[in-house]
Parts: structure tokens; sequence; C-alpha cells
């Protein structure tokens, strides 16, 4: 038998002999002799069970045992008293004991109380643990989708919420990365503290900084008054820094050393101020190039970039469209005040069939529109914005100067995307789209090749 255990009794002899018996039985004993003595330990370290005597002088076992659990509701608390009565012993679970035991004690009965109260505990810890890995693998408020993309992205979100470290979300625009981010934050150890979220390309380069750190009075011309940034608001939190590849380099310079140092310095102050918020950083942009062209800091790419999650777009999850249209056709239909279920079988192929440059983002703003303009109890063909409606799956037959011709694979590829990027008039968006890829690794191709 082992585990900590924190004896208490203002009996301090008889507190010693039974500290010795207990120590003698594998626990390890800490021993207090008055009820505010014991709450201070137990807010200095953990114990796995508490043994308390009754009556003692100001603060009473049962006042003791309540304050206890009403802090430390998961730790068993067994009272001991001189004077058992059926009444007490109820006052005492009430209190939130776990169990009772009379003087004088019995060696056995306190060891067996003492093992089934360690047993308890341990059963209560592994059923929390169960349930918090069930809700973590549930996918997050808000998002949608039974996608195996999806799937993966859950999986490695409930991974992500067991650490406390720097987060990169990448994706093309409207995939749902600040969803992502509100996830990581809600099921992390930082939940309890707030979640500041901030757009690095909303400000000018001259405001940035006072934003993220913070200025002091009088530190320029505006600054009447002090002001905290965005770091130490987020402080016990979450600081999601959502475009970070737009930031400036005069400012990532400042923001690699904040993340490095866990501190900042406000415009104008002359001390650091540290800070504990949990870093989770998004972007649309292909940092990974722009690391090369030099416009965004290779060390604080790899500082951002501890794990990354990769947002799938929309076109690569399938069937999680349907869903995702079901889903803001419900929420719209109830802000509308309208009676709209669901789409027909034509419309629903429509939405399969196109390739949602804009993403989730531009999904939402099309069954907006739909339940707004309908007058029928589902969403219809005719019920599609016009592009939608007339899009058409573009096909391409590759040309090759001599049909007995064999090329190697990489060439195909190269002759492909560039008969693709022709075809739609050199949008790069349009290219990737059709061609299955991110931005990000048809402008990598596209520079192998030589025409980026």
């Amino acid at each position: 038998m082992s585990g900590k255990l924190l004896l208490i009794d203002d009996d301090v002899a008889a507190c010693e002999a039974l500290s010795t018996l207990l120590t003698h039985r594998g626990f390890a004993v800490a021993t207090a002799n008055a009820g505010s003595e014991a709450l201070e330990m137990l807010e200095r370290g953990e114990f796995d069970v508490v043994v308390s005597d009754l009556n003692m002088p100001g603060m009473s076992g049962l006042e003791l045992c309540q304050r206890a659990h009403k802090n430390w509701p998961s730790l068993p608390i067994v009272l001991v008293t001189a004077f058992g009565s059926m009444e007490m012993a109820v006052s005492a679970i009430r209190a939130g004991a776990y169990d009772f035991i009379s003087k004088p004690i019995q060696t056995q009965e306190l060891l067996l109380t003492l093992t089934r109260a360690l047993e308890h505990k341990q059963l209560k810890e592994e059923n929390k643990q169960l349930r918090d890995t069930v809700e973590r693998q549930k996918p997050p408020a808000d998002m949608v989708g039974e996608s195996p993309a999806m799937q993966e992205l859950y999986s490695l979100l409930a991974r992500v919420a067991e650490t406390d470290a720097t987060v990169l979300i990448t994706g093309e625009s409207g995939t749902g990365k600040e969803l992502v981010a509100q996830a990581i934050h809600r099921r992390g150890a930082h939940s309890a503290g707030p979640l500041v979220a901030f757009n690095c390309a909303a400000l000018p380069e001259t405001m940035l900084e006072s934003e993220l750190f913070g200025h002091q009075r009088g530190s320029f011309t505006d600054a009447k008054t002090s002001r905290k940034g965005l770091f130490l608001q987020a402080n016990g939190g979450t600081l999601f820094l959502d475009e970070i590849g737009e930031m400036p380099l005069s400012t990532q310079v400042k923001l690699l050393r904040a993340l490095q140092e866990r501190k900042v310095r406000p415009v104008g102050g002359d001390q650091e101020v540290p800070f504990d918020a949990r870093i989770v950083s998004a972007t649309s942009r292909d940092l990974e190039t722009d690391v090369e062209e030099q416009r965004f800091r290779e060390d604080l790419y790899y500082r951002i970039n501890v794990i990354r999650i990769e947002m799938p777009p929309l076109r690569a999850r399938g069937n999680d469209v349907r869903l995702i249209a079901e889903h803001f056709i419900a929420r719209f239909a109830q802000h509308f005040k309208k009676r709209v279920v669901g789409l027909e079988q034509a419309a629903a192929d429509k939405l399969l069939s196109y390739t949602w440059p804009g993403n989730v983002r531009e999904l939402q703003n099309c069954m907006e529109r739909a339940v707004a303009l309908t007058q029928s109890e589902s969403i219809t063909l005719n019920d599609l914005p016009e592009h939608i409606r007339s899009f058409e799956g573009k096909t391409f037959v590759l040309p090759l100067e001599n049909p007995l011709e064999l090329l190697p694979m990489e060439e195909v590829e190269r002759r492909y995307v560039l008969q693709v990027l022709q075809a739609v008039n050199g949008s790069k968006t349009q290219a990737a789209t059709s061609l299955g890829f991110d931005r990000r690794t048809l402008y990598r191709k596209l520079k192998a090749y030589g025409v980026a």
C-alpha cells in the first residue's frame, strides 16, 4: 500500500504515533495539528488521502472537510472521532467525507478504509481522464464534417490539447482557421484565461507594435494613457495571431524576442514585463516561400511552427459539403424565421461538383443567400447563385508533339500544370483549385518551372 497522506490531529502525541504506524505501512505521511495549517499544506502540495480528527479547537474536522471538499472534490477525506454516532456520520458524509471511523482506531479498519479511499480516488481520476479523452475527440463546436481529412484534424486537435506548444494553422482563406484556434484554446491548459484574437494585417506598421506590446503614457503623440498590449491582455490564456504572414519584418524581430524571452517591452517603457499565454498563429500565405524570398524571418517561422495544423480545402472534403450546407440551412432558417429544411438532390449535386475557391466561408454566404431568397421548403437548384448553377468542371487533354513520345512523369505534370494555368488565364487560385493543389504547392511548382 502506498500514497501521500495528510494526517491532522490537535493531539501531537497521537498524531505522531499514527504517523509512525502509517509510515511503516508504506504511506508517505505529512502531519498538521490544526485545520488552518492543513489547508495551507493542501494548497502547497498534492495528497492522495486526508485523515483528520473531527473534534479540534478552532476549525473543526467537519469544517475542514467542507472547505477541502469544495476546493479538491476528488480528494478522499476520512474523519476520526471519539464520539461516534450515526448522526455525526451522516453530517460527515454530507460535508464531503469519504468515510467516518471512531476512536479508538482499529488498525485493520483504518488500513481497509484507506485502501478503499485510494482505489476510489484512482477510479475517479481514470473516469475523468476517459471522459476528457472522449470529449477532446469530439468535433469542436461549429466544426462540421465526417471526411477522412476532418477525422485526422479532430485527432490532431485532441493531441494538441495535451500540450502548451506553439501552433501554426495554415490553409486557404475561408477554411476555418479561427475555429481551430478557438478549439485549441477551449481544450487546452489555458482555457480558464481569455482568448485574444488579432489580425496582423488589420493595422499599419506604425500602430502594430503598440497594439501587440502596449505603450507607456506619453510614448507618442496620442498616448494619453498607458495601455496593456495584446500579449498581456491574453495573460493566462491564448493569443491568436491571424494572418501572421502579413506582419512587417521590423515587427517580426520584436515578436521573435517576445516569444523567446516570454517577456514584452511596452513602447516607451524601460522594463520588460513577463507574460504567460499560449501562442497560436494562422496564415493563408506560403511561409516557406516567404522565408526563401526573405519576406518572413526563418527563425520566427521555426519558433511559431512547433506544431502545424494544415486545414483541408473544402473541395477535398467530399460529402462534408452537403453536411455543412445543411448545417448552415438550419442556422439561417432559424435566423430568418423560415421553414426551410435541407437540399433538393439537384442542388446538392451541384454543390458537390463545385470547387469552392472561397471554401467554407463561401458556402456559408451561399446558404445564407439561398435561405433568405427561397420560396420553397428546401433549397432548390434555382436558389443557388448563378455562377454555381452554371459551373461545369473543365477537362484537359495533354497534347503531345509526338503521340509515341514517352515522357518522365515530372515532365507530364509540368506540361499539364502549365496548360491548366493557361486555360484559366493565368489565375493561380483557379489553377490550384482545378489541379487539387493548395496555392503553396502550386507556387513551389511554378517556381521550379521558372515561371513563378
